[in-house]
């Protein structure tokens, strides 16, 4: 059975298909920027730059879509999880859940595209549900993917948290969880939340970083190793892990050194992106790191540290 096609909610932005609202919505900067007075219209910019920049709108969700995924989902939700419902959201979220699990309201917008391995599973169960746990903001709407998030965005179907997940059990067909769990305050819970609601057979794609700096979307709590995440859905049978693309150590590599240079001051930055590998692979001792080792800010040691220490008293 289809349930429609996908629709590309960012698309370039052209005279024919330019709308204030939309252009505001796929251009943040652009949208501050208006708010502040510095420019005067999403329009005024388009015309001024945004063309020649190929700036994108961003549609809004077809209604048919929403509606036709949201009847498919009433049925699977657990008796009293619902707190409210919209024509395009499903709220399952109380406000004792945000306060317990610290669900702070942010203005971070969480957005990527899928790669072509969790293409590959929204596509063999186009026919079937996909739970995409921590969806962020999607940029094509799917009608088989529910968009379960703590954030209503546009494309947001279900409101609601990784360690409470309000579906009944063996809900899914496949299930996606892509650079979520190191800002889920109890990942062990979401990780038994998510085999709760998959089908036998079902299919699940994680990713989770390793050596990844500090980013919150509000908050990030655990990084993992291939062992560590594997742990956590120990009782799924033919677990394989697997690195490729971004997940490629170059990267990570890359993400430490322009987040160092950019908690350096102007002149250690500089001496810093001067420094060759050899350099670097120096002992820190060395007379050369003084200025880029006490010179970094506070918070680039934190977001970049090999380790912090707590201490407490009970």
């Amino acid at each position: 059975m289809t349930h429609g096609s996908p629709q590309r909610l960012l698309v370039e932005a052209t005279d024919a298909n330019f709308e204030e609202g939309a252009y505001l919505r796929a251009n943040p900067d652009v949208a501050r920027a208006v708010t502040s007075g510095e420019c005067p219209s999403g329009r005024a910019h388009f015309d001024a730059f945004g063309r020649q920049e190929r700036r994108n709108v961003r549609l809004p969700v077809d209604p048919s879509l929403k509606a036709a995924k949201l009847a498919r989902v009433r049925p699977l939700m657990q008796q009293g999880a619902v707190q409210s419902e919209t024509p395009t959201l499903i709220d399952c979220l109380p406000h004792a859940t945000r306060v317990e699990l610290r669900l702070d309201p942010t203005e971070n917008i969480s957005s990527h595209e899928y790669d072509e391995h969790a293409l590959a599973i929204i596509d063999r169960h186009r026919d079937g549900l996909v739970l995409d746990c921590g969806a962020g903001q999607r940029h094509t709407y799917y009608p088989n993917v529910v968009n379960y998030e703590i954030v209503d965005y546009d494309s947001t179907d279900v409101l609601g948290a990784a360690e409470r997940l309000p579906f009944e059990d063996d809900s899914f067909d496949a299930v996606l969880s892509l650079n979520v769990l190191e800002h889920v305050k109890d990942p062990f819970q979401a990780a038994r939340e998510i085999m709760r609601v998959m089908k036998p057979g079902a299919e699940l794609m994680c990713v989770a970083p390793f050596l990844q700096p500090l980013h919150g979307y509000p908050h990030h709590y655990y990084n993992m190793t291939a062992q560590g995440l594997e742990n956590l859905f120990l009782p799924l049978r033919q677990r394989c892990i697997s690195l490729y693309g971004a997940m490629h150590p170059i990267w990570a590599l890359t993400w430490f050194l322009d987040r160092y240079a950019a908690g350096l001051a102007d002149a250690q930055r500089e001496r810093f992106l001067t420094m060759s590998v050899a350099d670097l692979l120096a002992a820190p001792s060395s007379p050369d790191y003084d200025a880029v080792v006490s010179g970094l800010s506070l918070a680039a040691r934190s977001e970049l540290a090999a380790a912090h220490a707590l201490t407490a008293i009970k």
